[in-house]
C-alpha cells in the first residue's frame, strides 16, 4: 500500500510539472501566427496581394516569417512591384523581450523590439531600434492585431527623420494552412 502511495505521489508530481511547463511556453503569445497566410492590402505602394509563411526553426528557437506582396500597376509605378522579406523572431532572454530582425529584398535591415502585448493578447507592436541602410533617423512600426482564429491586420508604419508615424501599409491576411 506504501509503494502505491509513493507511484501516486510521484505520477502527480509529474503531471503538475507538466503542467507548469506548458503554461511557461515561451513562444505562446506568438505561436497564433505560424501557419501559411493570404491576404490583400494597400497602402503607398498601392494595392497588394500577398502571402506569408510562420514557421519555428532550428529546434523552435526561432519563429521564420517569409513574405512576398505583389503590388498591382499603379499611375506612380505603371509595372507594379514585387516585395520580399524575411524575417527571424528570437526571445532576448536578458531583456525578456521578443525581437524581430527584418531582411528586405531591397538590401534594409530591420530590427524590432516587441512592445508588451495588449491586455487583450491580440495586438503585438513591434518597434525599430535600428535600421539599416537608410538615412539616420528613419523608424519603423510592424503591428499585428488578431481580428479572429484565421485572421490578423498588419500594419506597417514609418516615420522620417523628426517626424510622427504614417501608414505606409495596412493589410488583412487569412490563414490559408496552420502550423505544423
Amino acid at each position: 500500500m506504501r509503494a502505491r502511495g509513493w507511484v501516486v505521489l510521484i505520477i502527480g508530481v509529474l503531471f503538475i510539472g507538466l503542467a507548469v511547463a506548458q503554461d511557461t511556453d515561451t513562444w505562446k503569445p506568438l505561436r497564433f501566427f505560424e501557419g501559411e497566410w493570404k491576404g490583400q492590402g494597400e497602402g503607398k505602394g498601392g494595392v497588394s496581394t500577398g502571402h506569408q509563411k510562420f514557421s519555428f526553426i532550428l529546434s523552435g528557437n526561432y519563429l521564420r516569417v517569409e513574405n512576398r506582396t505583389v503590388f498591382e500597376p499603379q499611375e506612380k509605378n505603371a509595372k507594379g512591384e514585387v516585395h520580399e522579406d524575411q524575417g527571424f523572431f528570437s526571445y532576448d532572454r536578458a531583456r525578456e523581450q521578443f525581437v524581430l530582425r527584418q531582411f528586405h529584398i531591397e538590401g534594409f535591415v530591420n530590427q524590432y523590439v516587441m512592445e508588451p502585448v495588449s491586455e487583450d493578447g491580440k495586438t503585438f507592436v513591434f518597434t525599430s531600434e535600428s535600421i539599416e541602410n537608410i538615412p539616420p533617423g528613419f523608424r519603423a512600426r510592424l503591428t499585428y492585431r488578431i481580428l479572429n482564429e484565421n485572421e490578423f491586420e498588419q500594419t506597417f508604419d514609418l516615420a522620417s527623420p523628426g517626424q510622427e508615424f504614417d501608414c505606409y501599409s495596412k493589410g488583412v491576411m487569412t490563414r490559408v494552412r496552420a502550423g505544423q
